[in-house]
């Protein structure tokens, strides 16, 4: 589990209760912030429209399920995905492109396993990149669809926070003849709208932004497979190919795998 994304959520949670109990009426204040049709109109409202905008309810439950993902922890480390090419350079540098094949049968990563395929069955290296790039950005589009599920969402939640608000207003006018009453109707209308916020702020916008980070990650990783692959398909020499493949990583990785000695000085696949 991704303990950051976890942390975060109860911190702001925290933050939140602590800015009602720390007022005048203390704990008691909670008891103020609860209201169930206002939680039915901004959730049940807000999930409604996204329910409208998926393209199958299979597809929605797919977007939904994906909160799990932002709550796991991503290790994807391209520096040591070089070094695993250039592992793959050596071997094919030694023994020959055909050798690929058996280490092919280790790798676990599908994508990578295809593009070694590709390579072994001497696909031209156009075509190559061009099955490799339409995978990619397939992978992209499926991983954008949930982002994007989230980002929508975010922007729902205080939509329907306002709608909801706005219920409230219009009943409460209709109800002015007790003015005592006016002070607490208006507080019940203003919570959907703090329904909607939080909502927003609290879970679909950071999970938004944390599938974004995931998916880039991948995107990146798999950039440098096929950047990679193309150049053992070329013959490149392996440190030639470690030089173009660290152009993918920040200046303080790169400095990391200099003072490791490189990737392709040795080592087999």
């Amino acid at each position: 589990m991704d303990i950051t994304t976890i942390l975060g959520m109860l911190l702001c949670l925290v933050m939140v209760i602590l800015g009602i109990v720390t007022g005048d009426e203390g704990p008691a204040a909670m008891g103020h912030f609860g209201d169930r049709v206002s939680v039915f109109i901004t959730i049940g409202g807000s999930i409604s429209c996204m329910m409208m905008q998926a393209k199958s309810f299979p597809v929605f439950l797919s977007c939904f399920k994906s909160f799990t993902l932002a709550l796991k922890v991503h290790n994807i480390d391209p520096a040591e995905g070089i070094k695993h090419i250039i592992n793959l350079s050596n071997v094919a540098r030694k023994e020959g492109l055909l050798a690929l094949e058996e280490a092919a049968n280790n790798i676990e990563d599908d994508f990578l396993k295809k593009g070694i395929m590709l390579i072994v069955d001497g696909t031209d290296p156009e075509l190559v990149r061009n099955i490799m790039d339409t995978e990619l950005s397939a992978i992209e589009e499926r991983h954008n669809d949930k982002v994007m599920f989230w980002a929508n969402w975010g922007a729902m939640g205080p939509a329907w926070g306002m709608i909801g608000t706005l219920i409230g207003l219009v009943n409460m006018l209709y109800n002015m003849e007790d003015m005592s009453a006016i002070g607490p109707n208006m507080a019940v209308a203003l919570l959907t709208t703090l329904y909607g916020s939080l909502l927003s702020n609290w879970i679909c916008i950071p999970i938004s932004f944390k599938l974004k980070m995931h998916n880039a990650d991948e995107i990146k990783m798999k950039e440098i497979m096929v950047e990679g692959l193309l150049s053992i398909q070329a013959g490149e020499n392996p440190r030639v190919i470690e030089e173009k493949l660290k152009s993918f990583l920040a200046p303080s990785v790169r400095d990391a795998m200099n003072e490791n000695g490189g990737a392709a000085e040795g080592g087999e696949a």
